[in-house]
């Protein structure tokens, strides 16, 4: 009797069959990149970035426009990003399983020439919405429709609640959580919690800002942020308080990644008057699929004395510091029911020990004061939400999560290309 293949086999066949005969002849050419996972803990649904200059450096004719990437005998959802907007892409984002300790071959197939199409799974996006058809009328923005940008210099004539911004300015997710800020002189990073996996944003705002602090089926904003920093938002310490990014010239923002695994909003503040100081910041934001953490990278031209950055004080959260320890990454946190429907949230700021100045607080805020290096600075911030599927529900399992993310901010994947064989 003839026996018939599986379902799974038959289609593990089909794509290794018949499949990989277009992928040979589209992606012709081969190269290797080695990633190890320095610490013994599983890593699941990594974010790897690959500089193309690394690659191209050792295989000159690579294709950052068209390649595919191949890892455990399967094909991983990858992207390419022009993150410093020259119109060449410069960084490769692909997410991938670790074990502990594990050293990972992935391979790169790439073509000679035209662009990558490959349709994988939305698990990442950042948008950015404004109306258009209409005009201002003092400072409120009058009829027009939305539309999506990927770049904008704010006009004159914008503020707050203005209409003119889809929920009032930039918005960047993951299939874990939803973030967003006030794209005007309030500057303030917001949460949006998700009930789902899939992307949301962009049905987000379209019939007005109540809409959205109301519970729907894919969550809704779950932060009341005030004249606190919100989570994560920029500002300078002024001895007794943290002022936000609020007095500027201009501002422009942009959309840099919009998925399908790594997504990134690039903001630059011109002129902004920081205390006794004035200068020009650029913020990259940024955000992987299967992550919570938005990755915050901040570039300064002109002297600032510090940056701060911080999570908003609530009457249930409790304050969570990270114990003393010989590490590179460290945190302060909130827990408790501290979400606009009185349920359970929990936020961190994550930031580099060498960085600090004081951990400290002010009315509304509490406060991480950081020292630049050099005009950069990078944290990262995160939500967990009891909503969330799957999500992070008391605050000992809370903690667990932080001190594990804090382990592997501190075993950095570790990425090379390798070196072709050569007779």
């Amino acid at each position: 009797m003839r026996k018939i293949m599986p379902p799974v086999l038959l289609m593990a066949f089909l794509i290794s069959g018949c499949g990989m005969v277009g992928i040979f002849k589209d992606y012709p050419r081969t190269l290797e990149i080695q990633v190890e996972n320095p610490v013994p803990i599983d890593r699941s649904d990594q974010s790897v970035q690959i500089s193309v200059e690394m690659i191209m450096d050792v295989f000159s004719d690579f294709n950052p426009n068209q390649f595919v990437i191949f890892a455990d005998g399967k094909e991983l959802a990858s992207q390419s990003l022009d993150t410093d907007t020259d119109g060449i892409p410069d960084l490769i984002v692909v997410n991938v399983d670790f074990l502990a300790s594990e050293l990972k071959t992935m391979t790169i197939r790439y073509g000679r020439k035209g662009e990558k199409k490959r349709d994988y799974l939305q698990r990442a996006q950042a948008e950015l919405s404004t109306k258009f058809g209409g005009n201002f009328v003092n400072r409120i923005y009058e009829g027009g429709t939305f539309q999506n940008v990927n770049y904008l210099r704010v006009p004159p004539e914008h503020t707050d609640h203005s209409f003119y911004i889809r929920y009032e300015g930039p918005g960047w997710e993951s299939d874990k959580v939803g973030y967003r800020f006030y794209l005007d002189w309030r500057n303030a990073t917001d949460i949006y919690g998700k009930k789902t996996s899939s992307m949301v944003l962009q049905n987000v705002g379209f019939d007005g800002l109540e809409s959205y602090h109301e519970m729907s089926d894919w969550g809704m904003d779950i932060l009341k942020v005030g004249e606190s920093l919100g989570i994560g938002s920029p500002g300078i310490w002024l001895g007794d308080h943290a002022e936000r990014i609020a007095v500027t010239d201009s501002i422009t923002s942009r959309i840099v990644g919009n998925g399908p695994v790594y997504a990134q909003i690039q903001t630059k503040y011109f002129g902004w008057k920081a205390g006794p100081a004035t200068c020009d910041i650029v913020s990259d934001l940024s955000i992987a699929a299967g992550s919570r953490m938005t990755q915050h990278d901040l570039h300064i031209t002109g002297h600032l004395p510090n940056l701060c950055t911080g999570i908003v004080k609530h009457e249930k959260g409790v304050f969570l510091e990270a114990e003393p320890a010989e590490s590179s990454w460290t945190y302060l946190a909130t827990y408790g029911a501290q979400s606009l429907v009185d349920d359970d949230l929990g936020m961190a700021i994550l930031y580099r020990n060498e960085d600090l100045i004081q951990l400290t607080e002010d009315q509304h805020s509490h406060v991480v004061v950081l020292q630049p290096k050099e005009g950069s600075l990078t944290y990262y911030f995160l939500a967990a939400w009891t909503q969330e599927i799957g999500g992070i529900r008391s605050q000992d399992a809370f903690a667990k999560y932080l001190e594990k993310t804090v382990q592997m901010l501190n075993g950095e994947l570790q990425v090379q290309v390798s070196q072709p064989n050569r007779m």
